[in-house]
């Protein structure tokens, strides 16, 4: 079978920009791959390509293994959810779903089914008669979704989904996505947030400067780069009179670190060594390898505005 996306070499350049700079993205059916960079990295000018608002200097898209042009109809299995809240805010719940079902073709009881079908996964059915001027953050976030998705595409493409909503809002929205997935639609999904990245999605492709610098599941990528240690954290009731072998410390003397491939079988002899040394531990924290921490090793750590 072949794959819902496959971008190949995408490059871009607006003026001495180069955004995009060889760029590759392979979305499998079924699929929710996570699409992260830092800022500037390419990743919203890669959404807008396979949109169709941004025209490639060089590279090829495919979708559902069809190249991608200016006239093909294989664009209509394609939905397109963008960061800015795209709606009308003087129209109510109801006439906006409407209004989109239009744009995407639908008429008659196929589009009064699909608005019903909306109002109900976004849980928005009692405010579908309320202007959405007046709707919060998150309902608005979970509207917008939903008018990029009332034809039913295969492949959706969400630009920072959750961005600027509340935990419960964010919760609410992945299960809607959660959802979509479960019907059979294969997503690409931009977001900062690593924290929900590295448990919710069944990919990740990480891009930087334009290029592709990483994929593959969140254990696949820890492996070949921080590695699967655990850092060991211990605070202790006074300073360490003397240092240990094998412990980093603070400058006060009262937390010490090790890197430990085996918990169970290191942190025993750890606390005995702390113990004859005349100190007792008041804590133990033990950090596993995160996607923040890969995200960090592959981009660097300078902030970028």
């Amino acid at each position: 079978m072949t794959s819902a996306l496959h971008v190949t070499q995408a490059c871009k350049r607006f003026g001495t920009t180069q955004a995009l700079d060889g760029a590759e993205v392979t979305l499998e059916r079924g699929q929710l791959l996570l699409l992260l960079g830092p800022n500037g990295a390419g990743k919203t000018t890669l959404i807008r390509a396979v949109a169709g608002r941004v025209r490639l200097d060089r590279g090829e898209i495919e979708l559902l293994g069809q190249k991608l042009n200016g006239a093909n109809s294989v664009r209509r299995s394609l939905g397109i959810v963008p960061q800015e809240i795209a709606l009308y805010p003087l129209l109510t719940a109801r006439e906006n779903l409407e209004v989109f079902g239009r744009f995407h073709g639908l008429a008659g009881a196929a589009l009064a089914e699909r608005v019903q079908w909306a109002l109900n996964w976004t849980d928005l059915g009692d405010r579908d008669r309320e202007p959405i001027r007046g709707f919060s953050g998150g309902m608005k976030r979970r509207l917008n979704i939903a008018c990029g998705v009332l034809h039913r595409p295969e492949v959706v493409l969400l630009d920072e989904p959750t961005v600027g909503v509340d935990p419960q809002s964010r919760e609410r929205i992945w299960e809607m996505l959660e959802r979509l997935k479960q019907a059979g639609a294969s997503l690409v999904l931009t977001t900062h947030q690593l924290d929900e990245a590295q448990t919710r999605g069944d990919r990740i492709v990480i891009i930087d400067h334009g290029k592709t610098i990483a994929a593959g599941t969140f254990a696949e990528l820890v492996e070949r780069t921080v590695g699967t240690s655990r850092q060991v954290t211990l605070t202790l009731d006074r300073p360490l009179p003397k240092p240990l072998d094998g412990l980093a410390m603070d400058r006060g003397g009262k937390t010490v670190r090790i890197q430990a491939a085996d918990v169970a079988a290191e942190l025993p002899p750890l606390l005995e060594r702390v113990r004859a040394a005349g100190c007792l531990v008041e804590d133990v924290a033990v950090q596993s390898p995160t996607l923040q921490l890969v995200f960090l090793h592959l981009t660097g750590r300078e902030l970028r505005e």
